[in-house]
Parts: C-alpha cells; structure tokens; sequence
C-alpha cells in the first residue's frame, strides 16, 4: 500500500544528500524490516524513515519533517505500547543506529546515545561491576525510559533512572543542539525528569553508576489456588527486607524452560521473584518465608545483573496491551482481588499479571521532580500479550478490568512508560496538575509548536 502523502523528490533528495545515515520509503529494500515496532498490534506505513547516525542527522531529519509538513514520530527503543514510535504517511527518525555506550568507572557516569537498548547499557558497564537503574527486560530503549521515570529491579537500592540522570543533549524543535543540566537550562533538566520525548530529541544521556558486585534472585512456581497466601506472606516479607531487594508476584503461563517441569508448561502459576544487589548467600534467608509455602519450583541462584536483565524479555512482534494501577495499600481485599484476576488471564495469550513493590530509594528521591507515583507501596500492572487477533478483544478487555478491579485502593497517580494510549486525563494524572502546568511551559519555550506529540503529550502553554 503506497503512502497517502506525496514528498516531493526534490526535497527527499535534499535529505538523502544531507544524513549520513540511511534514508528509507516505502518499496525501498529494508523498508519493511524497518518499520514493524515492538507491539504487533502496530502495523504503519510511514512515508520515510531517516536512520540517522549522528547529532547532525537528526537535526536535519527534524528540519525536513518541518518543511514537508510530515508527522514527526521518534523511535529509540520502539517499544511504546501505544506505537508512538510509528505514524503512517509521516516521518520516522530512527534512532538505532545511535547506540554507542561509553562507561566511565574513574567518574562512576556512563554516556549513552539516543537510540541504545538496555542491553546495550548493561553489557557496557557489566565488565566494571557497575549498573544504574535500568528497566525490567533488555530491549527497552535507554532514552525513553530514563526520561519517562525509569522504574526497574535497582530502583529501592539506587532510585529511579531518571534520579540518576546528569546530563542530557537534546535536538530542539528548531534543529538546535541543547544541553540540560543541573547547571545549564535547568528547568528543562527538571522536566526531562518524567516529561519524556516532549522537548526534543535526546541523541545523548549521561548517567550516574553505582557499584554492583554481585547480583542474585530467588524465583519460585506455586500453583494458582496458592495465589492469597503467596502475595499475602511476600507483602509481609517485603516490610522487612533491605533497599537490595526487589521483585514482584507473577501470574502467567509457565514458559518452556529448563527449571520448568514439562506437565507445567503452558500451566497457569503463580511466581513470586525476589532481585538482590547481593550474593546469594545474603539472598537465602531473606525469601525463607516463600520457601516455607513449598513451590513447586525453586531457584536461588547470582547472575549477572546484564543477564538478569534478559529474564522477561517478551519477543518482539506480539500483541501488545498494558496499563498500571498504582495503589496507596494493599490490604487482604486488595490482595484477594488481584489474585482472583491473576486466575482469569486470557487463555490462548503469554499474558502476565504483576505486582510490584517500590519504596527504597525509588521513593525517598527528589519530591520536586513530576512524578507523582513515585510514593506508592506496590503497583499492578496487567501486561497482555498474545500472538491470535481472534484474542484481541478479550485482552483487552481483561486489562481494563484489572484496572477497574484495582481503582478502589489507587493513587490515580501512574508512571506513563507503563501505559498506551488511554486520554488526557491519564497524561495529567502521570505528571499532577501542578506538575503539569509548568511541564506545560517548558514545552512551550523548546516545541511551541508541539512538533514532538506522538507520546504522552504535554500540550504546550497559551502565550499570556
């Protein structure tokens, strides 16, 4: 299907002449390969796709975008729920090929590119016993989720990513190179605290790291009826355990892997994880409350952190629909409803029903920074994915129940990167109404424009 909108030759002849990277329209080789995204719910058809490899590529990309009239979408990870990453008939300024880590172990920062994956980040500083806070699976994008928050198994021990975060290079809305730091552009330092790609496009993080000799976890299978009593005594266990540890419940489908017994695979359990930035002889004793419930399957093993980070990766290419509650408590009516819930997954679908725990450092970090959830206890988030088209109805609806399930113990609060497409009112409610308002303004000094809308988008503020 050829593109609605027509770029005329003269002016994608200009791009191709002006990137160093690669230039991609429909019916080019590559084309296609290029575009899919990770939610396989997101089929789109852009009009080009500028790879671009340098700082420079992506000011020219912006400019481009501008003079056409095209739709700018921004794709690093590309793994938006909501598939804001592609836009059909538009541009897309690819990232991907801006990968590039550089650790600096005698300043304890790393210096990340735009379009770098958390694996990318990982293996970098692994070799260094080094790590910052990075997201739960390997192959999420840096930028997108370090700006969105950045919430991951480190967060109790060393905070948010984006508390972490010391330095970032931005392409503005004009093609301007900007820096933002404590000392330079400070306000648009704060909202990159959360506000996401909404003012420009980050072609550089640099991050704070900490040291991290060892890492371990304990994973645990229980059978579906042992639910209450599993989320009931890691509830308990989690008042207790230090800052190092972290991890959630876990209802999905057993995967066939090697510690799972053949009858369980495809089986609905029960799985609580506990992370440790530890050995695991500090680990053991700490999860000695879950063992006492007898699983079905138990591990307590160290692993590399880089390695840990690999443990959920869902492939590419499925099926996509999640959302999150974040809750003020959980009591046993709590626990009980999301248990019952947790046994009613979608069946047919690779879907995961989560409990996290947060507090730690994550919630003792900066207050001013716009993200409001920060504070919360535990979070839900239902996480469907699934391969049948024929099931999209029925994940869908099954998340959204989870919500309306969960909304009598909310905060309203939600940290974004956890959320597709769901309204305004779940934007503001990511940021605060205050906290809004001046992201709103800040917006307005670097996109008035509102160039940059495909996310959870800050409408920029009225003149006065």
């Amino acid at each position: 299907m050829a593109p609605r909108f027509h770029v005329p030759d003269t002016a994608l002849a200009g791009l191709r002449e002006d990137l160093a990277g690669e230039v991609l329209v429909p019916g080019d080789p590559g084309y296609d390969e290029a575009r899919r995204i990770h939610n396989g719910m997101i089929d789109r058809r852009p009009a080009v796709i500028a790879r671009c490899a340098t700082q420079a590529d992506v000011a020219n990309a912006i400019l481009f975008g501008r003079e056409t009239g095209l739709t700018v979408a921004v794709r690093g990870g590309g793994h938006s729920v909501a598939g804001t990453s592609a836009v059909d008939d538009g541009l897309v300024i690819d990232l991907r090929a801006m990968h590039a880590v550089v650790a600096d172990p005698e300043h304890m920062t790393v210096r990340v590119e735009g379009g770098a994956l958390m694996s990318h980040l990982d293996r970098a500083t692994q070799p260094f016993h080094l790590a910052t806070t990075g997201g739960r699976v390997s192959t999420t994008g840096v930028a997108g989720f370090t700006l969105g928050g950045g919430s991951g198994w480190l967060e109790r021990k060393f905070g948010l990513a984006c508390d972490n975060l010391l330095a970032a290079e931005l392409v503005t809305a004009e093609g301007k190179h900007v820096v933002a730091n404590a000392e330079e552009n400070p306000e648009l330092f704060w909202a990159l605290h959360g506000g996401g790609g909404n003012f420009g496009v980050a072609t550089s993080l640099t991050l704070r790291l900490h040291e991290l000799p060892a890492m371990s976890f304990a994973l645990m299978l229980f059978p579906p009826r042992s639910g209450p009593d599993v989320v009931a005594a890691y509830r308990a266990m989690m008042e207790t355990l230090p800052d190092e540890a972290s991890g959630g419940v876990l209802y999905f489908p057993a995967p066939p892997e090697p510690f799972v017994p053949p009858h369980l695979v495809g089986e609905l359990v029960v799985s609580a994880l506990v992370t440790f930035a530890g050995s695991v002889a500090g680990l053991r004793h700490l999860v000695a409350p879950l063992s006492a419930l007898r699983p079905v399957v138990e591990l307590v093993q160290e692993l590399p952190y880089a390695d840990l980070q690999c443990m959920l990766d869902d492939p590419p290419g499925l099926r996509n629909y999640w959302s999150a509650e974040y809750l003020g408590s959980l009591p046993d009516e709590a626990v009980d409803v999301f248990c019952a819930r947790g046994e009613r997954i979608p069946a047919g679908t690779a879907t995961q029903h989560v409990l996290f725990p947060l507090g730690g450092a994550a919630a003792r970090g900066p207050s001013d920074y716009p993200l409001p959830w920060r504070g919360a206890p535990w979070v839900v988030h239902p996480f469907a994915t699934w391969e049948d088209p024929a099931l999209d109805g029925a994940a869908i609806q099954w998340v959204h129940d989870v919500r309306t399930d969960m909304r009598p113990w909310t905060t309203e609060a939600v940290y974004l990167n956890f959320i597709g497409a769901e309204g305004e009112q779940r934007v503001v409610a990511g940021f605060g109404a205050d906290n809004y308002a001046r992201l709103a303004a800040v917006k307005a000094a670097y996109d008035p424009d509102n160039v940059f809308r495909l996310n959870h988008n800050i409408t920029p503020a009225a003149a006065a």
